[in-house]
């Protein structure tokens, strides 16, 4: 997990539980579930009892499938993420 410096504090990074995306954005459940399993979303952490956590990013990659989604398919956007994603695995 990550962690942000606040002042002279650690203070770890929020993740989220599926339940509080769902509520904070337009998917179902399954949708996300379906995200991450195509990889155009990615969990961060798991929790002791085998579930994904999200952090804050979710939400804006979320918006932005959203707003791809206007004018492409699911493979497309697959796609445009992985080659994307290329370049700064290069980097590494």
């Amino acid at each position: 997990m990550q962690t942000e410096t606040k002042g002279c504090f650690q203070v770890p990074a929020k993740l989220y539980r599926i339940g509080e995306i769902v509520r904070h954005t337009p998917f179902t459940r399954q949708t996300i579930h379906n995200y991450t399993t195509m990889g155009l979303i990615q969990e961060s952490d798991w929790t002791e009892g085998g579930h994904r956590l999200y952090d804050e990013s979710v939400f804006e990659r979320l918006w932005r499938i959203q707003e791809l989604r206007k004018g492409k398919t699911l493979t497309e956007i697959q796609k445009l993420f992985k080659r994307e994603e290329k370049p700064q695995a290069a980097m590494l």
